[in-house]
């Protein structure tokens, strides 16, 4: 096969696959083998970029980088929906709709109302072509690259009954589980925990980097189809062929013949909804028939055919018992509230989200306090207020500790942050512990077999007091304590032994550096390629790395300059684990750059800044970290760096453009 016809064949492949694991939850492969496919592809289109489709599946990985977003004119405005909060105001809307269509019978179709991003992706002859935000309605912001990631999302469709042109419109949104592995990351690395699901959503769909956004997990519910020409009669046909189309419409739906009807399914999701993998805030009520929805209009900000019922926020009060702190593994002192255990959504609450010190103090929190207690679009609980009128003369205030309550060293707290920090990372036990929890993580060093419990008592057996200490285990340490039989203690050692087996990039993210996360650790060893030269590399050198600012660079520099830190990658080194990380080999295309050497600055249309090494390198030339007299090219795109074109101008480099890049590999071809 040519080349064409093997990059068809792959893509064809990988989305049957695709959609049998998204759309049907089955697999025929497995992940290994699916992901040897794709590789096999992003290997074919890096080596011919004219031949990459626009439907190809190596867009979900990500990988464009936008200067901006370019502001679109949605072809069709995305009004808002009036709301309602109660049962009689439904009652009048569908009054006005039975006035409005002057007798005639009709039925609601009622959904969920999910609270995510509103976007609008069109299609044009079965592929995607465009993913659009709301905006304000009648303009909104082209965010295709991170769009076509949402691997439930049809990069292309073919099924019957299709025009040309169409559009269809959903609600995409950050599950519940995926918010909690990246808040759970953050809190790892030592980053501000993301707010809400919905916020976390937003800012992922507007960041300029797809490859970060596709690590997200974004997914995406479907529950509008428009065109220019009339394909459906009615709303619930166009939400089956959806279905049958591929896309990932939420089964919760249901066409009802009364108000009654659409009031029993509302009371019926009321806790229903918590059920589901992201938060839900109320039913959406449209009218089924698309020739009704004309004949009853629009007024100027929403239509007459359509509502939406909110549900109320989900609140309790109780009493608040005490104020529990935890020590997180890089010293953050988190306040929860223990409460008197209350019903809310569907669960029973015993504690709430307290945040830090400044909220403490902005709710002047007493011990016994009778409190309001809210879910709304967090996960856990949180506080909201106080019912002071409740309170008591014994009602003790809460006053944020000074000391850490689990190794009482002074508290530290940083200027412009909120939270309160331990410093005592070598002596605090919740510390190390942490430290060495992060370590055997999956995304880590993925050490099957040993939890929590297993490291606090290998922490208190004196067995392991760092995550080096792991690799000295012997079979005679374990053997004698408390549930530990022979197998399970082979199982652990077999889990360590394995771990020496993990790239580099793991290894890196494992070791535990404040603020580098698992997609920051596989950049440094992208690019530094080995421990040596990470420990070796100057603050200058590190923000040259995309990505790497002033925070991150300055937390590589002081972790190397602790002496214990080097010595536990020493440790670590001389215990045989991965510190080397070996580039992909390079498909060698040609000649037409040997001798050349490049400096890549800024965002680019046609390449990500990894592509054009991997181009640049592929045809023979070299790419450098700095700008110098012996360089050739600086190679700048939108936003390049303003100190290497200003050494490249008082150095004498030639500064060349991406068009100008492509006319240097076609002149030498």
């Amino acid at each position: 096969m040519n080349p064409q016809e093997q990059i068809n064949d792959l893509i064809e492949k990988i989305n049957y696959h695709n959609q049998l694991y998204y759309m049907s939850s089955t697999s025929e492969i497995s992940d290994y083998e699916f992901d040897q496919l794709l590789e096999q592809l992003q290997a074919l289109e890096a080596q011919y970029p004219s031949l990459v489709r626009d439907d190809s599946p190596t867009h979900r990985v990500g990988g464009t980088v936008a200067k901006g977003f370019e502001s679109v004119t949605h072809r069709f405005p995305m009004l808002s929906l009036g709301n309602t909060y109660n049962a009689q105001e439904l009652l009048d809307f569908d009054q006005r709709v039975q006035k409005g269509l002057e007798g005639q019978t009709y039925e609601y179709i009622c959904e969920l109302k999910f609270d995510g991003v509103a976007l609008s992706v069109w299609y044009n002859n079965g592929v995607m072509v465009r993913g659009v935000t709301r905006g304000d309605g009648v303009r909104g912001d082209d965010i295709t690259a991170n769009v076509k990631t949402i691997r439930t999302l049809p990069l292309r469709v073919d099924a019957t009954g299709m025009p040309l042109e169409f559009e269809i419109r959903g609600e995409g949104f950050l599950p519940l589980s995926s918010f909690e592995a990246i808040n759970k990351e953050r809190e790892d690395i030592g980053e501000p925990l993301l707010a809400n699901p919905r916020n976390a959503a937003s800012g992922t769909f507007k960041m300029q980097d797809s490859a970060v956004v596709a690590k997200r997990k974004l997914d995406f519910y479907v529950y509008q189809f428009l065109s220019e020409t009339a394909v459906f009669a009615t709303h619930e046909e166009s939400l089956l062929w959806l279905q049958s189309a591929g896309f990932n419409v939420s089964a919760t739906w249901k066409k009802c013949t009364s108000m009654n009807d659409v009031l029993n399914f509302i009371e019926k999701w009321e806790q229903k909804r918590h059920a589901l993998p992201l938060n839900t805030d109320g039913i959406v009520i449209k009218i089924n028939s698309f020739s009704q929805r004309e004949q009853l209009g629009f007024t100027a900000k929403s239509p007459r055919w359509a509502i939406a019922y909110k549900y109320k926020a989900e609140s309790a009060t109780t009493v608040l018992e005490s104020i529990s702190y935890q020590v997180g593994r890089t010293g953050n002192v988190t306040p929860v509230a223990n409460l008197t255990p209350v019903l809310l959504a569907g669960t029973v609450v015993k504690r709430a989200s307290v945040h830090n010190a400044n909220e403490m103090a902005r709710l002047d929190l007493h011990l016994g306090d009778t409190v309001f207690v809210e879910k709304g679009g967090e996960i856990i609980p949180k506080i909201t207020g106080v019912d002071t009128s409740k309170r008591t003369p014994d009602c003790l205030p809460v006053v944020f500790p000074s000391v850490c309550p689990e190794c009482a060293t002074p508290l530290v707290r940083k200027e412009g942050e909120a939270n309160h920090y331990c410093p005592n990372e070598k002596g605090c036990p919740p510390q190390i512990m942490g430290k060495i929890e992060h370590f055997i993580q999956r995304k880590a060093m993925n050490i099957e077999n040993i939890g929590s419990e297993t490291i606090d008592l290998f922490y208190h057996k004196g067995l392991v007091q760092s995550p080096a200490d792991l690799y000295v285990l012997q079979k005679e340490d374990l053997q004698g304590l408390e549930g530990f039989k022979e197998k399970s203690i082979q199982n652990i050692l077999n889990g360590i032994e394995k771990s020496k087996e993990i790239p580099f990039k793991q290894v890196l993210f494992a070791i535990g550096i404040r603020f580098v996360g698992a997609t920051v650790a596989e950049k440094l060893t992208n690019h530094f390629l080995t421990i040596e030269a990470l420990q070796q590399a100057s603050y200058d050198e590190l923000i040259q790395v995309p990505e790497i600012g002033e925070r991150i660079a300055q937390s590589i520099l002081a972790f190397f300059a602790d002496e214990a830190n080097v010595r536990l990658v020493e440790r670590l080194k001389a215990a045989g684990l991965q510190f080397v990380h070996t580039p992909t080999e390079i498909l060698v295309e040609g000649n037409a750059l040997e001798g050349k050497t490049f400096v890549i600055s800024g965002v680019f249309r046609h390449f990500g800044r990894d592509d054009l090494k991997l181009k640049i390198e592929a045809n023979g030339g070299k790419v450098l970290s700095g700008v110098s007299k012996k360089l050739n090219y600086l190679l700048a795109g939108a936003e390049a760096g303003p100190s290497k074109l200003e050494k490249a101008e008082k150095l004498g480099v030639k500064v060349i453009s991406e068009e100008d890049f492509l006319s240097l590999l076609a002149i030498n071809e």
